[in-house]
């Protein structure tokens, strides 16, 4: 079938139709009629459009296509989107509805109503037969980076790079393929190098927040400057990095722990299935955050008593270790286990709920656009919000944490539980005493997301992870 340009795998037939409607195209790039688009004719004749077809389809890398090389690229930019559509369409009869549409975001774990879904199929029928056809689908998507449905989870997946210092978020998901070819422990060693480098960067500010934890009430009245001052003169300036070493240190056990009994949890939920629903995710994230909590917990105790620790109280991690054990027993090394488990459950069920919100709302408000992806302003945005509103409602748990993992440091403190901590503070600070140190802990927040996001993306290329 034919020689021509296209190879021999085109028959004559198709080959000129092809040839008509890509050279339409062709002519309608090329502004300035001089048989070849470069990137500027691209851009204003795509405008908003993000990709760029010159990396794959200039193959003599002269940084221009000329007719040939853009066919080529298209041939084979249709062999893809055939693929998709017969991905999508489900019934096989030519055409995908608005059910089609809902059933694969479903498949991926994106649950969209039966009017998004509809605003999703009006934006790419153009004859007004509610349903898509492959015309419609092609010349929707020929110019469109969008590979796959998957993009849109791909933008959208609920990363933990953005690591802000908290060990209760639910864990990554990673896809099949990324199991398979091995990127999957690429990413988590990224992400832990990130949430070392972070954890570094913010450690004066989180010093900060144990100890307002711990020792600020309505008596002292301790700020943030005024706390800073004070762990400098006990101290000198290393003294604020006090903590630090152990913090960073059970980020890789925890981590791996997470992964992997998250993992196992989402088999026994739901088998083979590889995506689970949002509510899904809490559960398995929530029982896999209690497993890798249990396991490293009293490495939490040993950073929380050498954040607190004076000058030369101990010579290291091992020395404090040693010095709990033999004064206050094994027990101690679990003091406060009971309210960390318990923050789990409001941290990871609205740090979930308020992401899948705003998600939601993005999509639904820019699904008329061609792209699945919102740009890492947004991206961050959204992460850093239902990160923080998570951190909010399971504060005042992790603030009675802290003092009950603290409370041998008090001297001749008592030694209440819970629930007597909590009336405590109650009747003596009113509401506010349960957010002592909430004011360093959203200081951190943006340059700790800042950090381990620049950091990650520079760990990835390192490590040589694609993007997708």
């Amino acid at each position: 079938a034919g020689g021509g340009p296209f190879g021999p795998r085109i028959s004559p037939h198709f080959d000129t139709e092809n040839r008509q409607r890509w050279g339409s195209l062709f002519d309608q790039l090329d502004t300035n009629q001089d048989g070849r688009v470069d990137i500027n004719e691209l851009r204003e004749g795509l405008g908003a459009w993000t990709g760029d077809p010159r990396g794959q389809g200039d193959t003599d890398h002269d940084g221009q296509l000329d007719f040939e090389e853009f066919a080529r690229y298209l041939q084979d930019r249709e062999r893809k989107l055939l693929l998709m559509f017969h991905s999508l369409d489900r019934n096989h009869d030519g055409h995908i509805d608005v059910t089609e549409i809902q059933q694969t975001f479903h498949r991926l774990g994106v649950y969209i109503s039966l009017q998004q879904a509809e605003k999703i199929l009006h934006s790419i029928d153009k004859d007004g037969t509610m349903t898509i056809d492959w015309n419609e689908w092609r010349d929707h998507f020929i110019l469109n980076p969008l590979e796959n449905m998957e993009e849109v989870l791909h933008y959208w997946k609920h990363s933990t790079v953005l690591d802000i210092g908290e060990c209760l978020t639910v864990p990554d998901e990673f896809s099949e393929k990324e199991k398979k070819t091995g990127m999957w422990w690429k990413q988590l060693i990224a992400g832990a190098m990130a949430g070392a480098v972070s954890r570094t960067g913010t450690a004066p500010l989180d010093r900060l927040k144990v100890f307002m934890q711990v020792h600020a009430s309505k008596t002292n009245s301790m700020n943030v400057w005024g706390g800073l001052q004070g762990m400098v003169q006990e101290g000198g300036i290393r003294s604020l990095w006090r903590g630090n070493g152990i913090n960073v240190l059970k980020i890789a056990p925890e981590s791996a722990i997470k992964f992997m009994a998250y993992e196992q949890i989402k088999r026994a939920i739901r088998g083979q299935q590889e995506t689970l629903r949002v509510q899904e995710r809490f559960v398995a994230g929530s029982l896999a955050g209690a497993t890798a909590q249990t396991i490293i917990y009293p490495m939490e105790v040993l950073k929380t008593r050498l954040t607190l620790r004076k000058t030369g109280q101990y010579s290291g991690v091992a020395d404090c270790a040693r010095k709990i054990l033999r004064k206050e027993g094994v027990r101690a090394f679990y003091k406060g286990y009971f309210p960390n488990i318990l923050g789990i459950i409001p941290y990871a069920g609205i740090d979930l709920a308020v992401y899948e919100t705003l998600k939601n709302t993005w999509l639904q408000k820019h699904s008329k656009k061609n792209t699945a992806d919102p740009g890492i302003l947004v991206l961050l945005a959204c992460g850093t919000m239902s990160s923080t509103c998570g951190q909010i409602a399971s504060y005042p748990l992790a603030l009675v944490r802290t003092r009950m993992q603290a409370q041998a440091t008090i001297e001749g403190g008592p030694q209440p539980t819970m629930l007597a901590l909590f009336r405590h503070i109650l009747s003596r600070e009113g509401p506010l005493g349960l957010y002592r140190g909430i004011t360093p802990n959203f200081m951190k927040v943006i340059p700790a997301v800042s950090i381990s996001y620049v950091v990650y993306e520079n760990m990835k290329q390192v490590l040589g992870v694609t993007s997708r």
